[in-house]
């Protein structure tokens, strides 16, 4: 009888490490799966770096910081709508009317500390009418935006006949758009530290809770006594405040406001979201995809602009990268539906 035992011994030894293998595997896939974006951002970084030296250059990291940091702060924003199966079409005006109101008032001579607050208290308003209206009156929110899209532009436009404002604002103000701590661009440090409060807010926070639940299931939010309205008015609002504060961070770099700014600024924004794996219909993703993201489009275009291909290439080739994104979206969520 020992025998038998002895030689059963191996194979049940060998069946147990099968699964265990195959675990491995599995847990190596969904590994890959999760930081999918993080893998392809540092492939393209590695292919920038061989196609164009200067790539790694400190001035050029420096750089491309500073330009996809305003675009950063808005994707943030635009995550957190996006979260709740909202879309903030109105980025863009928003972003170009604070940009203008903080110039105007500085102007008069307003402290530049309080020209700030007012012009983030403008852009939170404006988010707070657009979303207040999708929430309390059920309106689609692309067509509430869209109008708002319209109307603060054309604000913007009134409050100087459309000619730019500014252009004697304080070095201290001047610092927050275009001053640097070392090679790193103080703009650079706000989109970070905007990035990770938002983080902080989705993860940490009862809000964080209630914006997830909202865009999984709004009927079901509602019935579960969650302030749903209320929740999907607040995105907006941080959605409008955050817009304003690119706008003012736009004029300090510039050091003049210019009505005419962010012109199709809520396309990037949704592009960077989208490519973030952030759910266009809610309920999944964060703000580290679209953090990534806004450097992964960032390095692309830094790229094609070191290698002298023109802007309308650039289209082209972000158009194709979402199209992948959605797909790849796409097959991700069916694995997760799957398993």
């Amino acid at each position: 009888m020992s025998t038998p035992t002895t030689a059963a011994e191996p194979k049940q030894a060998t069946d147990d490490r099968s699964p265990g293998a195959g675990s491995t595997r599995m847990r190596g896939a969904d590994l890959v799966v999760k930081f999918n974006l993080v893998l392809v951002f540092l492939a393209l970084c590695v292919v920038a770096s061989l196609l164009a030296p200067e790539f790694l250059t400190t001035r050029n990291m420096s750089n491309l910081l500073q330009q996809s940091a305003l675009t950063g702060i808005v994707a943030v924003g635009m995550t957190l709508v996006i979260l709740t199966a909202g879309i903030d079409l109105s980025v863009g005006s928003v972003a170009a009317f604070g940009g203008m109101t903080v110039a105007l008032l500085i102007d008069k001579d307003i402290n530049f500390l309080l020209a700030i607050a007012i012009s983030l208290a403008a852009g939170a308003l404006f988010g707070a009418i657009m979303g207040g209206l999708s929430a309390y009156l059920s309106l689609p929110a692309f067509m509430t935006t869209l109008a708002g899209l319209t109307a603060v532009r054309g604000l913007t436009y009134l409050l100087t006949d459309g000619e730019p404002a500014g252009g004697d604002l304080p070095h201290t103000f001047q610092l927050l758009g275009g001053g640097f701590i070392g090679y790193i661009p103080i703009v650079g440090l706000i989109f970070v530290a905007v990035a990770v409060a938002a983080g902080l807010v989705l993860r940490g926070t009862t809000f964080g809770e209630y914006i997830y639940a909202v865009g999984s299931n709004k009927e079901a939010a509602r019935l579960s006594g969650l302030p749903v309205r209320g929740v999907i008015t607040a995105v907006f609002a941080i959605s409008g405040a955050l817009s304003a504060l690119a706008g003012v961070l736009l004029t300090s770099r510039l050091t003049i406001g210019q009505p005419t700014a962010f012109n199709g600024l809520e396309l990037d924004a949704i592009a960077a979201v989208v490519l973030g794996g952030t759910n266009l219909f809610g309920g999944r993703g964060g703000v580290m995809g679209t953090f990534v993201a806004v450097l992964l489009l960032s390095v692309l275009r830094n790229l094609c602009n070191l290698m002298g291909l023109g802007s309308f290439f650039q289209m082209v080739v972000t158009g194709l990268i979402l199209v992948v994104a959605l797909i790849l979206n796409m097959l991700i969520e069916k694995r997760g539906s799957r398993a």
